[in-house]
């Protein structure tokens, strides 16, 4: 009977057949199939020499690779789950607490971007608590990743800005005076109002002078005359009222 396997000719009237020339690069064994023998041909490697792309991680997977040693499968996680839109909530806390422990300075970047995609007030009152770190880097990312969720923070900055801690109070200032928001003007006259702390009510006069309006310029007198000896102030209240006047 002929064999009708593809490795014979169908022709010769043996019970089986032999397969034609085989390279021996591309061949790694002889079976028998349907009476006849068949030869195993290798795989074509992939022309990159990379693995196939894995599919999509499920959620629960990628927390996990959240503490993975490596650094790159960190970075990718972040990156995976804040396109998480239905679970941003879980989302969110997860990205938070990881920022808390994370030392590598290029995850601690894909983090931050993530937050600042996810932005919600309870993200922003997350990043709020990094103002009390002591770590620099950390703590300048999160005042950065505030200045860009306005909305997100708006709800958090009166607090902030009557902390009792001066440098929170001034990180505070710094945020306000980078948003755009129709109140900030109002709420850094209420700082030179009340505050008497001469650092805070500087960066507070620094930021009105970007955005003040004429309706402020008695309140800078007023800091004026509470500071009076403070070169600083007054050279920084006489560039703010310049600016206002439009000199």
């Amino acid at each position: 009977m002929a064999c009708r396997g593809s490795w014979c000719d169908g022709e010769e009237p043996m019970w089986f057949c032999r397969p034609r020339a085989l390279r021996a690069s591309s061949v790694v064994g002889l079976v028998w199939t349907r009476g006849c023998i068949m030869g195993l041909v290798k795989g074509k490697p992939s022309p990159t020499g990379k693995r196939p792309a894995k599919g999509p991680r499920d959620l629960d997977a990628l927390l996990l690779d959240l503490e993975d040693e490596d650094s790159g499968v960190r970075r990718a996680a972040v990156r995976a789950l804040a396109h998480q839109e239905a679970a941003n909530p879980v989302v969110a806390g997860a990205l938070c607490d990881r920022l808390d422990e994370e030392r590598s300075p290029s995850v601690r970047a894909v983090l931050f971007t993530a937050l600042i995609r996810l932005a919600s007030p309870e993200v922003a009152g997350r990043l709020a608590m990094l103002l009390r770190s002591d770590d620099a880097p950390l703590r300048n990312g999160a005042i950065e990743a505030l200045q860009a969720m306005p909305e997100a923070v708006t709800p958090h900055l009166r607090r902030l800005l009557t902390d009792p801690d001066s440098d929170i109070r001034i990180f505070a200032v710094n945020i306000l005076g980078a948003l755009s928001l129709a109140e900030a003007p109002d709420l850094l006259a209420e700082v030179l109002t009340n505050d008497d702390h001469v650092n805070v009510c500087g960066a507070a006069v620094d930021a009105l002078a970007e955005v003040g309006t004429p309706n402020h310029i008695e309140i800078l007198e007023g800091v004026r005359v509470r500071f009076a000896g403070d070169g600083f102030m007054t050279f920084a209240i006489d560039t703010a009222l310049r600016r206002i006047r439009g000199h």
